[in-house]
């Protein structure tokens, strides 16, 4: 089946000739766009095509059964009856929360990245639709924000303030909604060709440019996004009022405001991830962009130490963050606990944030952390039915706790519903993250089973992926250039394969011995060292070359930096990139009192979970354990979980 790049070139190929015409910089290292990768089998493949066939369209209804999408409606009556005579009209917000709006955004961004998979004539209806309602919310200037257009005259919301954005830098949510507006309008005008939702971004743009920009108003939005979102717009239409709002935006935080929201330092002066988790995460990703983009390197040095911070000291061994359910925050140094919060959106927007620090330093270990979170941390948020999701994501649960806003269990939806569609959204453009170019070498950062086509050193190059990852480390990666060329292939060797699961001392193996990884051209081994994580295969290519690659997956033990109190005299279990679990509904006896193992084994279970790999261990007193993947717990009822085990009854 053809890769859909026609579609893609007829809606974006002006864009790109302003584009590049004003771009001075940009990531040295450029991603190939999502809709020029496709998945086609695997593991991801079976994850994207119930994302496709469940979860989109469920997403989609929900949002309309919610009133999330009778907000835009009863807005554009709003207006329309005021406009008739009715001075004093208005109606209280129906639904619970002035964010509701990016439900809507979010849904439609995620079905949007389906439309580039597969055409689907009846959605791209069902999305027009949608996106006229959104339109007839928007009022004359520009604004677009549902809960202040219901209610004009006194704030329908205790969070809406009297006039515009007063209340924004707490929690308004105006821009936040502004940014998941853009960053929906973009994805939907690159799977389609359309402007009808671009167009509606770009004129509340414009409005944001009238209010704040050649710093107007100083206003540091209290939840950020609306920074990413606005390099989106920059991007597409090389408008450089766009880019000129997000830096605005950056530099209005600080110093002296609450580090819930990271407005406690000006963003170049900040060097721990603090407050929000979610909001730090966009914040970092925003400020990566805004200093790929402007040449500022404070804006990249700041994010690093950051970076640095987090890996070091506050990553989950899941690849969650955000440890408080207090402020759904970041907590201090080592603070781990085994229920920890772990928002799922928090988890999609770490994703982010370290692919957008590969893009600056084409360092794999940003990409083993993005490989962690992806497979652990941020696909254990939706259930494998793709009907039931996560909001919190810990590491142990006993059973009953109604720890799922309110939940005991997976839920099928929220009334604080921003993780189902933000989650739908990336698993939909997952395909986006794969490959990457600079100069003439193209990087291999992800592997599953897929087609996809880059341009590399002036060349066309189609690559196609054949591999059963993660449940097995062999990967077959056919190279076909359109004329033999010279480039440098680089393909990630993932951290776990060379003996570390993530980048720092938080964790480490048991133990020291590591699988012999390999890699080989045409049946010829490759004898290089990694460098950064890369194996560099520098030659001419052919078309039809064949690069092997083979990962064995050792199950490993991890132990946590001692300094992490939850995991002291504890060990945890790891297979590939995948970190396993123990639920009491696979055992005759609680999880937690089961000691360290003496042997393990791996059995394939094709039935249960959608297929699994489970992990055999026998325990300390002969006592059978069976260990799934993380990400699969809680789809077969309510049962206690763990992920780490005591290392002596």
């Amino acid at each position: 089946m053809p890769l859909r790049i026609s579609l893609v070139l007829l809606g974006v190929v002006t864009s790109l000739i302003s584009f590049i015409a004003v771009r001075a910089a940009d990531y040295p290292y450029q991603p190939v766009p999502f809709t020029a990768v496709r998945v086609t089998g695997g593991f991801w493949e079976q994850k994207q095509e119930v994302n496709r066939a469940v979860t989109v369209p469920f997403a989609l209804q929900q949002c309309e059964e919610s009133g999330r999408l009778k907000n835009f409606d009863l807005a554009a009556e709003v207006m329309r009856r005021r406009a008739a005579g009715e001075k004093d009209f208005q109606i209280k917000p129906p639904t619970i929360y002035p964010f509701d709006d990016t439900d809507a955004y979010k849904a439609i961004e995620g079905a949007s990245y389906v439309l580039s998979m597969k055409p689907d004539a009846a959605l791209e209806k069902q999305l027009d639709g949608y996106i006229s309602r959104i339109a007839a919310a928007q009022e004359p200037d520009g604004y677009l924000y549902t809960f202040r257009t219901m209610h004009p005259d006194t704030p329908g919301h205790d969070w809406v303030g009297q006039n515009r954005w007063d209340k924004d830098p707490e929690l308004s949510h105006e821009l936040y909604n502004a940014g998941h507006l853009y960053e929906s309008g973009v994805a939907h005008f690159q799977a389609t060709g359309k402007r009808t939702l671009l167009d509606v971004c770009l004129k509340n743009a414009a409005l944001l440019w009238r209010d704040f920009g050649d710093g107007k108003r100083r206003l540091a939005p209290g939840h950020e996004i609306v920074e990413m979102g606005l390099v989106k717009l920059y991007r597409v239409t090389g408008d450089q009022r766009w880019l000129s709002l997000a830096k605005t935006f950056l530099d209005a935080r600080g110093p002296g405001g609450p580090d819930y929201n990271q407005r406690h330092k000006p963003v170049v002066d900040q060097d721990e991830a603090v407050g929000h988790a979610v909001r730090a995460n966009y914040l970092y990703s925003g400020m990566a962009d805004v200093a790929a983009l402007t040449g500022d390197s404070r804006y990249l040095a700041a994010i690093t130490k950051i970076w640095e911070n987090v890996v070091g000291k506050k990553l989950y061994l899941t690849g969650g963050v955000g440890a408080l359910a207090r402020g759904e925050a970041y907590g201090a140094d080592y603070e781990l606990p085994h229920d920890g919060y772990n928002e799922t959106c928090a988890a999609l927007a770490l994703m982010m944030w370290n692919h957008r620090m590969f893009l600056f330093t084409g360092d794999a270990k940003y990409m083993d952390v993005f490989e962690r979170t992806a497979f652990n941390g941020f696909l254990s948020g939706v259930s494998v039915s793709g009907d039931r999701f996560f909001y919190p994501n810990p590491l142990s649960y006993d059973g009953k706790a109604k720890n799922n806003h309110d939940h005991a269990g997976r839920a099928p939806w929220f009334g604080c519903a921003c993780c189902p569609p933000n989650l739908m959204r990336t698993l939909a453009s997952l395909s986006g993250y794969f490959y990457a170019v600079k100069d003439d070498a193209l990087y291999v950062n992800f592997y599953a089973q897929s087609e996809g086509e880059a341009t590399v050193a002036g060349t066309q190059v189609k690559l196609a992926q054949t591999t059963d990852y993660p449940w097995s480390g062999g990967v077959k990666l056919v190279v076909s250039p359109a004329a033999p060329a010279k480039f440098t292939l680089k393909v990630r060797i993932p951290g776990w394969a060379q003996g570390h699961p993530v980048p720092s001392d938080l964790y480490t193996y048991v133990s020291s011995e590591t699988s012999a990884w390999r890699v080989s051209v045409g049946g010829v081994v490759v004898k290089a060292m990694a460098e950064h994580g890369y194996l560099s295969i520098n030659r001419e290519w052919k078309s039809g070359d064949v690069v092997d690659l083979d990962f064995p997956m050792r199950v490993q033990q991890v132990r946590g930096n001692e300094k992490i109190a939850a995991t002291r005299g504890q060990t945890a279990f790891e297979r590939g990139p995948l970190v396993y679990c123990v639920e009491e509904i696979d055992q005759k006896v609680a999880p937690d009192s089961l000691a360290a193992p003496l042997s393990i084994s791996t059995k394939v279970q094709s039935a249960l979970l959608g297929g699994v790999t489970v992990l055999e261990i026998k325990g300390a007193a002969g006592k059978p354990l069976t260990a799934i993947p993380y990400y699969s717990w809680n789809n077969r009822g309510l049962a206690p979980m763990t992920v780490w085990l005591p290392l002596a009854p």
